[in-house]
């Protein structure tokens, strides 16, 4: 194998080229810089950790049937064949700075315990060979936490066991437990987490803490069982961040959108409600905000939440217990006898905690939340179903975002195209008929998925006099969209169709994240 001198393609060419330019995943590449390249545990787990450290060699991804693998030698034959033989693909060889190269097989291997070298690890058909439970549940925790996923599905069926991981939005398979081993693996988790090993006809929730991923952060995860027909379901779900940024400039929002949010966050009291469906990144943004609001001013933080996702310094958190000795509702008539400047509740559930946070708002606090509604002017309606009186809402409403996450796409391989007048009739803008947009292609920079991370769409709606008396004469959500419009803010759809011919995003991603049917 060799490693041909070609340079990785500007995307701006790329579009030069028009839509017959080849993909990323194609050609060749210089030297790789390995702080730059996305490694996929599902196949730089499949070696010894002595083999990498040895022979400075880190499986990467596959692209186009080839198993990439970085390298500091690429004339080293021997080394290839082993690595032909672990990995049972075609291998390609790409040189790798040398010191990059280090610090990546470090990164990778310094956390794996050598006893899960023994198992075959990852990959579409892999098995899991160790009679060592401890090892294949570390082995997929380290593997998580290397994909950056946010929950980890163990479901067994008739013959084995399946891993899935949920990574940016997607579930993706990461291997095989055999059968003889799926009450081993099980009890593990339910040891780890403080659940009843013996108990095995009924649902159970736990959690525990770990260290995980190439920085070894402590990690939060929550675990859930669940008894199915072929024995017991287990997911987990990974909080702590893992590293994520939760700066709100790297979010997504438009300079105009960030400049709506950063002015209602700064006021010293108000509702700032945050809407979508679950797993849209709200609480995400609510956390940026907090951090927002800490390096402008000190002030008391005290938030609610169901579980606690991110550890904050300088702010107070409460989490909800399941036996309701704090609830919502419970814990905010409490805080607000600690004097906060702000306080963030995880979700208005009720009418009860809807009226201590409107109490909260009033009385002069600056108040965060979330609101399940599918539009942002969709809030006030929703607060007066649940029973809140029109001039409340007028009063306290200083800001309603609605939010959704798309995959966004890798810079390094993405693929340009005109988008079809079908394609942007069905978005409803038929004048970007003919405009340039991209698709996803697979490069080593996103370990061959495209995509890199997720970037949100998001709808403001902010309170202004004119909305407010609309609010406070019972005005619909339809003459609040109207209002929107005359004021020129941007819906959803208008935000998505502006980050996918900015080539943020695919068609794809756009049309599964905003409802347009």
């Amino acid at each position: 194998m060799s490693n041909h001198d070609k340079t990785i393609a500007d995307p701006e060419e790329m579009v030069n080229a028009g839509s017959n330019a080849a993909p990323m995943g194609l050609i060749e590449y210089h030297e790789l810089n390995m702080d730059e390249v996305r490694v996929d545990p599902k196949w730089a787990l499949k070696i010894p950790a002595s083999l990498a450290m040895r022979k400075q060699v880190i499986p990467l991804c596959k692209l186009q049937g080839e198993i990439i693998v970085a390298c500091a030698d690429i004339e080293d034959t021997a080394c290839q064949r082993q690595l032909t033989r672990l990995l049972d693909d075609e291998v390609r060889l790409l040189t790798a700075e040398p010191e990059s190269l280090r610090s990546a097989i470090k990164r990778v291997y310094g956390s794996v315990s050598t006893s899960s070298a023994k198992s075959s690890r990852g990959g579409e058909s892999a098995t899991v060979e160790s009679d060592d439970a401890v090892a294949i549940c570390e082995e997929v925790l380290e593997a998580a936490a290397m994909r950056g996923a946010s929950d980890v599905h163990f479901k067994p069926n008739e013959t084995a066991m399946m891993v899935r991981m949920r990574v940016d939005g997607k579930l993706e398979s990461y291997s095989t437990i055999p059968r003889q081993l799926q009450g081993a693996v099980v009890s593990r988790l339910k040891v780890l987490s403080g659940l009843d090993i013996a108990e095995k006809r009924a649902p159970q929730d736990g959690r525990f803490t770990a260290r995980l991923g190439p920085g070894q952060v402590k990690t939060d995860l929550r675990v859930a069982t669940l008894p199915t027909r072929f024995g017991e379901r287990v997911t987990l779900r990974l909080l702590g961040g893992l590293g994520r940024s939760l700066s709100l400039t790297n979010i997504g929002m438009s300079d105009r959108d960030l400049e709506i949010f950063q002015r209602a966050i700064t006021r010293p009291h108000g509702l700032v409600l945050l809407t979508g469906p679950t797993g849209s990144g709200k609480s995400t943004t609510l956390y940026a905000a907090i951090d927002e609001v800490l390096k402008r001013r000190d002030g008391n933080i005290i938030t609610v939440e169901d579980p606690i996702e991110y550890e904050m310094e300088d702010v107070s958190q409460v989490e909800i217990d399941s036996v309701d000795k704090v609830s919502f509702a419970k814990a905010l008539r409490s805080i607000l006898r600690h004097d906060p400047d702000v306080v963030m509740i995880g979700e208005i559930r009720d009418l009860e905690t809807a009226e201590i946070a409107v109490k909260a708002a009033l009385t002069g606090h600056l108040v965060f939340s979330t609101l399940h509604t599918n539009t942002a002017a969709g809030v006030v309606t929703r607060l007066a179903d649940m029973g809140l009186k029109p001039f409340l809402i007028a009063a306290t409403l200083r800001l309603a975002v609605a939010q959704r996450l798309v995959r966004r796409l890798c810079p390094q391989c993405r693929t340009p195209r005109t988008i079809s007048e079908d394609e942007a009739s069905l978005l409803e803008r038929p004048t970007i008929a003919g405009a340039t947009i991209f698709d996803a292609s697979g490069c080593v920079y996103c370990a061959g998925r495209g995509y890199n991370g997720r970037i949100a769409l998001i709808e403001c709606f902010d309170c202004d006099e004119s909305v407010a008396k609309l609010i406070t004469d019972g005005a619909g959500e339809e003459a609040l969209l109207a209002n929107a419009h005359e004021r020129k803010r941007s819906m959803l759809m208008d935000d998505a169709v502006e980050k996918l011919l900015a080539g943020m995003t695919t068609y794809q991603e756009v049309l599964e994240a905003v409802v347009v049917w």
